[in-house]
């Protein structure tokens, strides 16, 4: 929800900057406006609007690749998971506790990944499920092989189930999002300094005032995308959990 409110900031911003370089161009002298200023403006705002392209380019690109580095992160931890599942169960029947176990922590996990509940998303990260990770993996340490193959088993089990907490914690510290806050003030700033600059060498009429009013919602709605894929696990725009579902289902089998 905030990250609606932010880019409705922005809409305000970059429309009103439209509406002001209009009004502007009401008031001004000529010559303020003659050909040569408007040449010497338009060559000034190319440059602010080729820079602004580029860093809202860039930050697409960089929030669609931490989107898929978590997502990526996700469908890989499910896959460990089933393995995990599969060695607990290759071990023998004394781990079928253990197994639920698994089954039950990681329908939790999903659970709080699609709630769209701000206070049980927060509980991702919460003591709570850390402990339930750390007791899992001293009950696999505790376990007491008794050939070699068991040995080979329960080396393997600690193995994945930390390649599992660690890929949730990776996907955990990606939450918050990387996107530089003093970064997105400048490229709004950059943004309504081309728009007031359109307004102002434009001609008045209600045509004009609806073009701009859809570009002011494109650069609006391009700013809530970065907010939404740099913030994977949160928001309206999340990874789909499907994979992880298609996961759980296979685990105890």
């Amino acid at each position: 929800m905030n990250h609606l409110f932010i880019a409705f900031g922005v809409f305000l911003c970059v429309f009103s900057s439209a509406l002001l370089g209009l009004y502007l161009s009401s008031v001004l002298p000529d010559h303020h406006l003659s050909e040569a200023s408007s040449s010497a403006i338009k060559l000034a705002i190319g440059l602010v609007a080729t820079i602004a392209a580029l860093v809202l380019g860039l930050l697409i690109s960089s929030a669609k690749g931490s989107f898929d580095t978590v997502n990526n992160d996700l469908i890989h931890n499910a896959a460990n998971i089933i393995r995990l599942d599969s060695v607990l169960s290759e071990y023998g029947p004394r781990t079928q506790d253990l197994r639920g176990s698994l089954r039950r922590n990681y329908a939790a996990w999903i659970d709080l990944l699609a709630s769209s509940d701000a206070t049980r998303a927060a509980r991702l990260n919460s003591p709570e499920i850390i402990g339930r990770m750390e007791e899992f993996q001293r009950r696999i340490t505790a376990l007491e092989p008794t050939s070699d193959a068991q040995r080979e088993l329960r080396a393997r089990a600690l193995r994945i189930a930390d390649d599992v907490f660690t890929a949730r914690s990776l996907a955990l510290l990606q939450r918050a999002g990387s996107l530089p806050l003093p970064l997105l003030v400048v490229l709004v700033c950059w943004l309504s300094i081309i728009f007031g600059t359109f307004g102002l060498l434009a001609p008045r009429n209600g045509t004009l005032i609806v073009a701009y009013l859809l570009c002011a919602l494109s650069a609006s709605g391009a700013i809530f995308l970065i907010l939404e894929m740099d913030t994977p696990l949160d928001g309206i725009v999340k990874i789909p959990i499907a994979p992880m579902r298609d996961a759980l289902a296979r685990l105890g089998s």
